[in-house]
């Protein structure tokens, strides 16, 4: 039988679990957050008081769980990975936990370690949201309010790291006011030291909440409008790249943006979902098929504009372009993408490379190393796409569009870059059905909420499978669509010119964090040894 002291660290655990869980699986709920790791801090004080040895097993068992409960749907993909992107991920927070567990004896106790601890975690949540090649960015605690976003309006200049901000900030304070509790020290201060307190407790909590009801009644001036008409085709990705050809395919799409442009007049922007044709050679775009019938479409309807997914590759001879590159021929070279092109009556097409590729599935990370093993031992079995340099938009008539292709829309920083290329209207094209009916596709649409808010653009989402959603630049979801059914969704939405903070000085708390991070490091580092 467990012992008290087992149980007692164990309830703890699960707490800790369930709290920072719910705001990725129920609606409204991301206050959540806000003491969701209070448990684990209590573990860890606990354990240190009793000099408990093995704590490790103790947090990575924790976060092991709260990934497991919160994204066990990438198993319906890919089981190894699945369990991959599970055991890998809660392993980095344990490392994070495990540093600042060794910099609290380094500093012998007190708020240094802890403010490492939160900076810590913040400088690790950036770097894989801008650097890193493996990157699984979808339990950012800024994200926990993605489903939240009246409380998180001020995203426009913090960003989502922000939000991880205030979930430390929030966590600690209400750590720090137990502790103060449990160890009398509360009773021995003055009444101004406990109205001090108070307040400053009040402020970290509720001042975010109040600065985001400010944010939410002031309104955007729009520069323009456009229609839009998005187009969910419902195909089982499972049958798309091989048990239904795409001819007929692109008749399902063509049917159903037929129907949704009956009653338009005016100019119209028509999207279809991410890949939604393949074997599309870039600059060679009359050769293809596909094309060729969304462009006889369009000149029956020359008023539209056609986004769109498409599995697209360039041909390039003589030297090889990448480490991802495949040959072809003699002296030919081919380069995969996950593309998203724009395109209208005249045939003229911009198109742009999804840059933010899912490791595993779309590219091999660290290919110059990981290529050759994956190519002798393995046959080549892990995708390699190329996305291009850096991010751009998407430009047609009176119109200037940023688009995520599907993962992209996780990343608030490149999200901002569209803006920052002059984009008045963002777009996610997206196939999410490959995780089947699973929290997954829903916390993916939330996301993009978040990517409204911090660039104040409206989004135009359009998901092969659902949710397909119209999203306002405060957040909301203006319409949205029925999970795996055909539909149509049809409305207006706003073009906008101004640059928020977020956008023009990107996340200013995720590099704050980092600076600490490496400042608090180098004291422990160098703190010299008493006795």
């Amino acid at each position: 039988m467990m012992n008290k002291n087992t149980i007692r660290m164990t309830v703890l655990s699960l707490l800790s679990v369930v709290l920072l869980s719910v705001p990725f699986l129920l609606p409204h709920c991301g206050w959540t957050a806000l003491c969701g790791l209070v448990p684990l801090l209590c573990m860890e004080r606990i354990a240190a008081q009793e000099g408990r040895r093995h704590f490790w097993w103790w947090h990575y068992g924790t976060f092991v769980l709260w990934n497991a409960v919160t994204t066990w749907w990438v198993c319906n993909a890919t089981v190894g990975g699945g369990v991959f992107a599970v055991l890998a991920n809660a392993l980095q927070m344990s490392l994070v936990f495990g540093l600042f567990r060794w910099v609290r004896r380094r500093f012998r106790g007190g708020v240094l370690p802890y403010l490492f601890l939160a900076a810590a975690w913040i400088a690790w949540e950036k770097y894989y949201l801008t650097v890193a090649e493996i990157s699984w960015p979808w339990l950012v605690l800024g994200n926990a309010f993605a489903d939240t976003t009246g409380l998180v309006q001020w995203y426009e200049y913090l960003g989502t790291l922000g939000g991880s901000l205030w979930v430390w900030a929030a966590n600690l304070s209400l750590f720090g006011a137990l502790v103060a509790l449990s160890d009398g020290r509360i009773a021995r201060w003055n009444g101004k030291a406990r109205v001090a307190a108070a307040i400053g407790l009040a402020g970290v909590l509720f001042g975010p909440m109040l600065w985001s009801a400010v944010l939410s009644g002031r309104s955007e001036t729009p520069s323009g409008e456009v229609r839009v008409v998005i187009a969910q085709p419902n195909i089982d990705p499972y049958n798309k790249f091989g048990g239904m050809d795409q001819d007929s395919q692109t008749a399902i799409l063509l049917d159903l943006f037929s129907k949704g442009l009956q009653g338009e007049e005016g100019p119209v922007l028509l999207i279809g979902p991410e890949t939604f044709t393949s074997y599309l050679q870039v600059g060679e775009y009359e050769r293809d098929k596909t094309w060729r019938r969304f462009r006889s479409f369009l000149q029956e309807h020359p008023q539209a504009q056609l986004l769109c997914g498409a599995s697209t590759y360039t041909l390039t001879r003589g030297r090889r372009p990448s480490p991802s590159a495949y040959p072809y021929q003699d002296d030919a070279w081919v380069e995969s993408h996950n593309s998203a092109f724009l395109m209208d009556s005249t045939g003229r097409t911009d198109i742009y490379h999804k840059m933010k590729l899912v490791p595993g599935v779309e590219f091999l990370p660290y290919v110059g190393v990981l290529g050759p093993i994956d190519d002798k031992l393995l046959g080549g079995v892990s995708g390699r796409n190329v996305g291009q340099a850096q991010p751009d938009v998407l430009r047609g008539r009176g119109l200037s569009l940023g688009c995520a292709v599907c993962y992209e829309s996780v990343y608030g920083e490149h999200c901002a870059a569209y803006v920052r290329k002059g984009a008045g209207l963002l777009s996610v094209i997206t196939n999410d059905a490959w995780w089947g009916d699973t929290p997954g596709y829903r916390q993916h649409l939330n996301y993009s909420r978040l990517r409204a808010i911090e660039t104040r653009r409206d989004i135009a989402r359009c998901a092969n499978t659902g949710i397909s959603a119209l999203i306002d630049a405060h957040g909301h979801v203006l319409e949205r669509t029925a999970w795996w059914q055909p539909a149509l969704l049809k409305g207006s939405l706003h073009l906008y010119t101004r640059e928020t903070f977020f956008v023009r000085w990107g996340d200013i708390p995720g590099r704050a964090c980092v600076l600490v991070f490496l400042l608090l490091l180098s004291a422990a580092l160098f703190r010299p040894r008493r006795g």
